[in-house]
């Protein structure tokens, strides 16, 4: 069984006896790439907003040390909610963190912020895309903040081209964007970052089983780097869409191979019974 000081010799099926956990924590390998995660990443987004620095601390510390938890997820734009001025601040409490670590025990994942014009401060104040220039300066950035010269994983936040996002269900072709940024030009952008050493893996977010798929097949046809997993919103209040849209078959290990990646998996906290009574709300509360 492995211990904290040992996360970078994992494999596939080990277990970390936390005390914590009845049967330990276990650690799984994402898609066909080499990163082997705890079956639980330890999510970040409010870190520098609703939590301060040394909250995030805290929570990183127990949960490698105590549960061996060893997979974190940042973000370009976080801390949520987002505003200009706290724009970073995620990352810069995880690499206060990480100076007293080995980094090859953490498995460092960061997603760059697709188009929007709720995040058009970001990169200088230009409506970001995922072009191949864009990709470039987004983990140029994230590294500075980070205090580290790789990130592990690194995920298209949301599609450069349109799809119905956080909340929207329903398809609308007039939507679709004429200007989007090809896939190729985005795993061009990838290979670039890759061959550098700036970004070991690569991964999908909010995406469509039509995504996954494209982008699955343009890489293997061109010779790019193949994302590994894709996370979406999943828990017992939000299935349909990962469940009956056809993208449980898409990333089969037996089909494309790309593991999935569960976000909020209580719904934003619905799930834990804090907000059963709404007139006794907990006092720090989203």
């Amino acid at each position: 069984s492995p211990s904290s000081s040992s996360f970078s010799s994992l494999s596939d099926g080990d277990v970390y006896p936390s005390k914590f956990l009845t049967d330990g924590m276990k650690y799984r390998q994402l898609g066909e790439s080499d990163l082997v995660v705890s079956e639980i990443c330890l999510g970040t987004m409010t870190w520098g907003s609703q939590n301060t620095h040394q909250d995030a601390c805290e929570q990183l510390d127990m949960a490698f040390d105590e549960f061996g938890v060893n997979f974190i997820d940042t973000a370009e734009m976080y801390p949520i909610p987002i505003r200009p001025e706290h724009q970073g601040e995620t990352d810069v409490a995880i690499s206060r963190w990480l100076k007293h670590r080995n980094r090859d025990d953490v498995v460092l994942a960061s997603k760059i912020t697709g188009p929007g014009e709720f995040v058009k401060f970001i990169r200088g104040g230009k409506s970001p895309r995922i072009r191949k220039s864009d990709i470039v300066e987004s983990v140029d950035n994230s590294l500075k903040r980070l205090g580290t010269d790789y990130i592990d994983l690194l995920q298209i936040h949301w599609p450069d081209r349109y799809v119905p996002l956080f909340g929207s269900k329903l398809y609308d072709v007039n939507q679709e964007r004429k200007d989007e940024i090809s896939i190729e030009e985005q795993l061009l952008g990838f290979e670039e970052v890759i061959k550098s050493g700036k970004v070991r893996h690569i991964g999908l977010s909010n995406e469509t089983p039509y995504g996954v798929m494209k982008f699955v097949e343009i890489a293997e046809e061109m010779g790019l780097p193949r994302v590994c997993s894709v996370q979406n919103g999943y828990s017992l209040l939000n299935r349909h869409e990962t469940e009956q849209s056809g993208l449980v078959e898409v990333v089969s290990k037996n089909n494309a191979n790309v593991s999935f990646l569960a976000y909020s998996p209580l719904a934003g906290g619905a799930l834990t019974g804090k907000y059963l009574n709404p007139d006794d709300l907990p006092e720090k509360s989203r």
